[in-house]
Order: C-alpha cells, then sequence, then structure tokens
C-alpha cells in the first residue's frame, strides 16, 4: 500500500508539473482561465510600476506640486472663499466640484511654529460651508461652524505643533464635502527650519463619479459608491496621473521632502517612492522621525512629511502602494538628471 500511495503522489506531481501528459505527441492547449482573468485595456508601459504614461499631453498639469517657502512672517492674514467649480479630474471627465478659492484641492498654506493665523471664510456658495484646520487648536463649537451663503466667519489660532496638516471643510455630510473637493494643506515647519531640501506638497483625494449628465457629461458625486469605498479615481493634488503625464524635475542625491496630506475621505495611502528608501518619515510634531523606511501608511485625515534621495539618473514612480490605488491615479515621477530617452519635465 505504501508503494501505491507513493507511486500516486509521483504521478499527481508530475502531472502538476506539465512534465506527464496523457499523450506525449499532443500539443499543449492555450489556457482560457489565463485569458480570461487577463485585465483589458492597453499593453504595461516599458518601465515596471508604469502605472500611468509619462510624458501624455493628454493629462493636464493643474497645478505645480512645489510647496510654497517658508514664511518670514509671524501674523498671517489667511481668506478663502468657497466657491462651486467645474474641475478637470482627468482627461474627458468634468467633475462638478465644491472647492476653496476655487481649486481642487485648495491653496497650500505655509506657518511657522508659533505664528498667529488670522482665518477668514466667504460663501459665496448657494449651501453652507465651513472651515476646519487640523492644525489648530480650538473649540470648534466656537469656530468650524457652518457659513450661510452670502456670509462671512472669521477665527484666529496660533499654530503650535509642526507638521503637515489637512483642512476641510465640516459641513455635514463631511464625506459628500470632502469628496467633492473642499480640502487642502496646510505645512507647520519647526522653529529651527529642517534641513534644505526640494519640496513637494501632494494631498491625496478620491473622486466617486455618477452617470454624466448635461451636454458637457458633467459629472458629481456618487454617494453609494462613496459609502462602499469604490472611488473612480484616487489622485495626488486633484487630477489623475498628473505627476507622470508631468514629471516633477529633481538631481541625483539630492534630498526631496514630500508633505503629504491624505484628504481621503476613505482610502489610506501608502507612500512609497520606486527605487528610493525613505531617509526620515516625520509622522509626529515632536516625536523623532523613523529612519530608513521603504513604505509607510497616511491615514485618512492625516499627514506626514517624509523624506528621501533618488541617487542616480532615472525615472522614479511615486505610489500609493495600494495599486488598486496607484492604477485608479494616485501615481507620478520624479525624473532625476537627465536620463537618456526620457521625456522632459514640464
Amino acid at each position: 500500500m505504501a508503494r501505491q500511495i507513493a507511486l500516486l503522489s509521483l504521478v499527481l506531481f508530475s502531472w502538476a508539473c506539465g512534465s506527464a501528459t496523457p499523450d506525449s505527441d499532443s500539443t499543449p492547449a492555450t489556457s482560457d482561465a489565463a485569458e480570461t482573468d487577463a485585465p483589458d485595456g492597453p499593453s504595461p508601459a516599458a518601465m515596471s510600476h508604469g502605472e500611468a504614461k509619462i510624458g501624455d499631453p493628454a493629462v493636464p498639469l493643474q497645478r505645480s506640486a512645489m510647496a510654497p517657502p517658508r514664511s518670514t512672517q509671524r501674523r498671517h492674514n489667511v481668506r478663502m472663499t468657497t466657491a462651486h467649480v467645474r474641475h478637470i479630474v482627468a482627461p474627458g471627465v468634468v467633475y462638478d466640484g465644491w472647492a476653496f478659492d476655487s481649486v481642487i484641492p485648495g491653496p497650500v498654506v505655509r506657518v511657522t511654529v508659533g505664528d498667529t493665523v488670522n482665518f477668514t471664510i466667504v460663501n459665496v456658495s448657494p449651501i453652507p460651508h465651513s472651515m476646519d484646520f487640523h492644525a489648530a487648536e480650538i473649540a470648534p463649537s466656537r469656530a468650524y461652524v457652518n457659513v450661510n451663503p452670502g456670509d462671512s466667519l472669521s477665527f484666529q489660532f496660533v499654530a503650535r505643533v509642526p507638521g503637515a496638516f489637512m483642512y476641510h471643510c465640516g459641513t455635514a455630510p463631511v464625506a459628500a464635502h470632502i469628496a467633492n473637493g473642499m480640502y487642502g494643506a496646510i505645512v507647520v515647519d519647526p522653529v529651527t527650519p529642517l534641513p534644505p531640501a526640494r519640496e513637494l506638497v501632494l494631498v491625496q483625494s478620491e473622486f466617486y463619479l455618477g452617470p454624466p449628465s448635461g451636454a458637457d457629461s458633467l459629472r458629481g458625486l456618487d454617494w453609494s459608491q462613496l459609502l462602499d469605498l469604490s472611488p473612480d479615481h484616487v489622485v495626488f493634488n486633484g487630477v489623475a496621473g498628473q505627476y507622470a503625464a508631468n514629471p516633477v524635475p529633481a538631481d541625483p542625491g539630492e534630498l526631496i521632502r514630500f508633505y503629504v496630506v491624505n484628504a481621503g475621505p476613505n482610502r489610506v495611502s501608502a507612500f512609497h517612492v520606486v527605487g528610493a528608501i525613505f531617509d526620515r518619515v516625520r509622522v509626529g510634531g515632536f516625536g523623532a522621525p523613523l529612519e530608513g523606511v521603504q513604505t509607510f501608511n497616511v491615514p485618512v485625515g492625516g499627514g506626514v512629511i517624509f523624506e528621501g534621495r533618488a541617487m542616480e539618473e532615472g525615472i522614479y514612480p511615486f505610489v500609493s502602494h495600494a495599486f488598486a490605488d496607484a492604477t485608479k491615479g494616485a501615481v507620478g515621477v520624479l525624473k532625476v538628471g537627465n536620463p537618456k530617452g526620457a521625456v522632459g519635465a514640464h
């Protein structure tokens, strides 16, 4: 019996490895399962992790990823106006968005620990909106209240904790206001400046598209998709793949600092640069940074500062390593130096 079991095991092993067939003269069949399971769409890019086309002229560069310079002011008068705008999410996809200062995400605010921020929100939209600064430590019942159409509200706070923070509209349902575009980043620098670096601000967010409507196929929010955590596009700074189509320039060995804010409203950002390891990851405002990190999660509503270097010339994708989200647009490219055959930076 033991000999029979051993022989049966050998036959099964040989069959599984494809070395034994019922007819040695037969031609191996093409696997229908392989054809069926292959994803639809164009062939992959030549470079691995090429989730978006490099140098694609169809993808608009909506905004530079470069951070504003460190401020020398101690008081900041920040005024934002709400607006309902048409926003290009991807080629051929126009979204009926809500925004601060008519841009999605809203403008980057940069201050230093100890600075005073005098903020005013002016609502010229047809519905109530509000403002919630994650960098502020004030009573929401006083400051984060709804502002009706045609009205305004002012409040003040002192930035105490350094880091990369989210701001957003807090009017209910908050998920709808964020998904429609009402979010942005505020960078709070420490009193002692961080080492000089090429500084980039990336705000990751999601779009949940309803069916096109009207003569211009305008898209709006699909609430059920949002509740199912099933976005159509996951983007950096408002546009799917804009920094793959328009690579961000850098120099070999240069220190690069990413201020990554995750506006959500649902998906964690597993931030990673292909071909590099982060020297430091600054998670909290006062703690020591983590060192030698490959990938780090930025939670929804959170912000993390990443520092690293691309050591040689080449094309370096930066992505959310949750690759379903990278495939949906959470991907960009660093063009380091002037590699042969690489597209020019825009």
